[in-house]
């Protein structure tokens, strides 16, 4: 299928065409004309499945024939608002919005916490017709009276498992109250447990389940491997496997954002252009260091997990993982930033003793053994493990998730994925 046989209204074909899609991915496909329908949506799809154009692109195409059956007149009210979790989500879903709907007329704003509110609240005093914002700072400028939600009739939760692991269930539900109670809304997660199906009932009329991908699978065209080393060779691993000049940027995650500066800190001193982003970065400096990453002025960017679902680099080619994550499902969204949208990709993890025990849960998470890489310069060299490692304690449902420090994304607070 290809976006012609979508039913798209010109403006948005022409502004595809710029953008080079011809074929949609499969959760465009589906999810696209069920909203064009005006029926409420529940997608369950992993990250890089083009998640965003499968509600952005529907969404623009209503609003375009709502304004020309009934032009507005005045300053323009809000008619669409999608909430996500981080900043960096929030200014990738905005720029989508820009150039899907180029040719529309239709105006977008993007507000998030930690930078000053005065450029957000002059463009929400020209009037836009579509906001993207994260939780913290949208109800500062509700509170504020920036914010009027009266004219919705778009409602987007997005990554709704990734606000529920930050902690935002409760601003979420506050977000819920100030809208009308006639709209039609999507809801996207990754994963879909008890807590985010009760919330999807709690917000949904009737809806339409679109599920691409199983929720816990990692896409074939990646290729994993992983790297049996003693934790204090890992240095010496990546500095060793950084050697290959075939590795023209990396993506390295670290489960602590301590120990993301100390890994972009030792690839300096190595001579390896890198740097860190994670929450305790100010908001310039992790757009900085992302473009810098983007334009390849630097060679490694080292994430804590907060980036995982944050960080979008075209052509993204190998994600390495310094440190196994203790939640499975974390894995997932950790390699899941290369291989996006049939691209292939290479994600190499390095696991220590102490990390077998999650290895063997990704594992089973994924349904296959990630292959091992027996020949290298710092091979493990004790395998048993003399005491199994702790399972990671589950977070209680909707409390906040301090494995990354603080939210990112308040603006009552500096700017501390």
């Amino acid at each position: 299928m290809s976006f012609e046989n979508l039913n798209l209204i010109e403006p948005i074909r022409k502004a595809l065409q710029t953008e080079g899609y011809t074929k949609p991915t499969p959760i465009q496909e589906q999810a696209i004309p069920v909203v064009l329908q005006g029926k409420d949506l529940l997608g369950c799809a992993q990250t890089g499945t083009g998640k965003t154009a499968a509600f952005a692109i529907p969404m623009l195409q209503l609003l375009y024939q709502q304004q020309q059956q009934n032009p507005e007149k005045g300053r323009k009210q809000i008619k669409a608002l999608v909430v996500t979790p981080t900043r960096e989500l929030a200014i990738q879903i905005a720029d989508s919005f820009a150039a899907y709907g180029a040719h529309t007329r239709l105006t977008c704003a993007v507000i998030f916490g930690g930078v000053s509110q005065r450029p957000q609240t002059d463009a929400l005093q020209r009037g836009v017709d579509i906001l993207v914002a994260t939780p913290g700072r949208l109800l500062d400028l509700v509170n504020q009276r920036f914010v009027n939600l009266q004219s919705l009739s778009l409602f987007v939760l997005d990554e709704a498992d990734r606000m529920l692991d930050m902690g935002f269930i409760h601003d979420v539900k506050k977000i819920l109250t100030l809208l009308p109670a006639k709209r039609q809304s999507l809801f996207f997660s990754a994963t879909m447990p008890p807590d985010i199906q009760k919330l999807a009932d709690s917000i949904l009329r009737s809806p339409v389940k679109v599920e691409v991908t199983p929720v816990s699978s990692t896409a074939d065209t990646i290729r994993q491997s992983v790297y049996f080393v003693d934790r204090g060779n890992k240095n010496n691993l990546l500095v060793d496997v950084l050697q290959d000049k075939s590795i023209e940027t990396a993506l390295v995650f670290t489960r602590t954002k301590h120990g993301a500066d100390k890994v972009a800190r030792m690839l300096a001193k190595h001579g390896i252009r890198a740097e860190a982003i994670h929450g305790n970065k100010s908001q310039n400096a992790r757009q900085r260091a992302l473009e810098n990453f983007k334009s390849k002025q630097i060679r490694v960017l080292v994430a804590t997990d907060i980036a995982a679902r944050g960080i979008d680099v075209d052509e993204l080619a190998y994600v390495i993982n310094f440190e196994i994550p203790n939640i499975p499902e974390t894995y997932v969204h950790r390699i899941g930033r290369t291989g996006r949208a049939g691209a292939s990709g290479t994600a190499l993890s390095f696991c220590d003793a102490e990390e077998m025990a999650y290895l063997k849960d990704i594992h089973k998470l994924i349904g296959k053994t990630v292959p091992v890489v027996e020949n290298h310069a710092y091979p493990m060299e004790n395998m048993v493990v003399a005491k199994p490692a702790a399972k990671p304690q589950p977070q209680k449902s909707f409390q906040r998730s301090d494995r990354n420090g603080p939210p990112n994304n308040r603006s009552r607070r500096p700017f501390r994925r």
